[in-house]
């Protein structure tokens, strides 16, 4: 059984993450799974209210990271079919079927995966699992694998819009419009982050049960959420 803390300590944990924002999506508490046993809601519920209610903090803790190099790492798609990396290889072939002409609902066209983010070794700052071109808006999908049981949607939702908050967006648009000619992204084009998890897995099992406060912090965020299964030949997304 996982430790079990009460409200008071969980938001006394959401009090020190919130002294950096940006990094809050690290911290083991938005991994805590179950129900606050005082409270008697999940611990997303609890972080949740408690984001909500200092949004505009949470909002105001991020920087542009700027980044000297190109955001489009031009990766070809090539992987080990053996290897353990099961969420990279899912990103892979889900590269690897736009870059083939397909596209999928709700995301379309599937631009590149392992974005980086980062300026210099040092900085503090993952990668994009996956960017999307829909025809409208461009999307940093949050990727996580297949059973993915100690992920929360929490976490995935917090993690993106990081993300989002920390590229530069501007340049992100126009990297991308020098490393693929053909797709012609407006320089105005809205970008957007997303919880993108398979379908059974926690966090979409998460979504799906009752969480007026996630759902609420999603909207607020403007994180809308897709879900992925996988089926003869390929994914279908939905």
């Amino acid at each position: 059984m996982s430790k079990q803390y009460d409200k008071q300590t969980v938001l006394a944990q959401c009090d020190a993450a919130m002294q950096t924002p940006s990094l809050f999506y690290t911290r083991q508490l938005v991994k805590y799974l179950g129900i606050c046993p005082d409270a008697q809601v999940p611990y997303t519920e609890i972080i949740a209210e408690y984001l909500i209610e200092h949004l505009a903090a949470y909002t105001a803790g991020f920087s542009t990271l700027r980044r000297d190099g190109s955001y489009y790492p031009g990766h070809l798609g090539n992987y080990d079919p053996h290897s353990s990396r099961i969420e990279e290889i899912t990103a892979m072939k889900l590269f690897n079927h736009c870059k083939a002409g397909g596209q999928y609902a709700k995301i379309g066209r599937v631009l590149e995966y392992q974005v980086p983010l980062k300026n210099k070794r040092s900085d503090q700052a993952g990668k994009i699992d996956l960017l999307a071109w829909d025809g409208h808006v461009l999307r940093i999908l949050e990727l996580k694998k297949p059973g993915a049981e100690s992920e929360t949607m929490l976490r995935c939702v917090l993690e993106g819009d990081a993300y989002l908050r920390t590229v530069d967006t501007a340049k992100l648009i126009a990297n991308f419009n020098q490393g693929i000619p053909d797709i012609h992204l407006p320089e105005d084009t809205p970008v957007k982050a997303s919880p993108f998890v398979f379908e059974n897995s926690r966090p979409e099992r998460e979504y799906h049960s009752e969480c007026p406060q996630l759902k609420k912090l999603m909207a607020l965020l403007d994180s809308e959420p897709f879900f992925l299964r996988e089926v003869p030949g390929g994914y279908e997304v939905f």
